[in-house]
């Protein structure tokens, strides 16, 4: 069974970015698609970004597709999401799952991302 590890949240200004990273505690995601959904306080879980297994197609949701980059390192077995220029509305819980979820789907602690104002 694969385990993904998020990290790299914090808290940032409004325009900043930040570097998000998933990885493979156990197991390992080489030949699979991972997607990115973050879970605003309040509000239901929601699709970021998905990259596929080699990564060479991804599809970003249109409400960051203009600020946010996803990416993996094959190698390193990482896969990224850059953010940039941040604003209230992307604080949230950021999630990293194998791609697309179903209901077997472990969902990790997440990294949390904060942008105040």
């Amino acid at each position: 069974q694969v385990k993904l590890v998020e990290s790299g949240g914090g808290s940032v200004q409004a325009g900043g970015s930040l570097n998000l990273s998933c990885v493979a505690s156990e197991g390992t995601f080489s030949m699979f698609s991972v997607g990115w959904y973050r879970q605003p306080p309040g509000k239901e879980r929601e699709f970021v970004a998905t990259i596929s297994y080699d990564g060479r197609n991804n599809f970003i949701a249109g409400a960051v597709k203009d600020r946010f980059t996803i990416s993996r390192d094959t190698s390193k077995n990482i896969v990224f999401l850059q953010m940039n220029n941040l604003n209230a509305d992307d604080t949230a819980l950021y999630y990293c799952v194998l791609y697309p979820p179903n209901q077997f789907t472990s969902w990790g602690q997440g990294t949390q991302v904060t942008v105040s104002s």
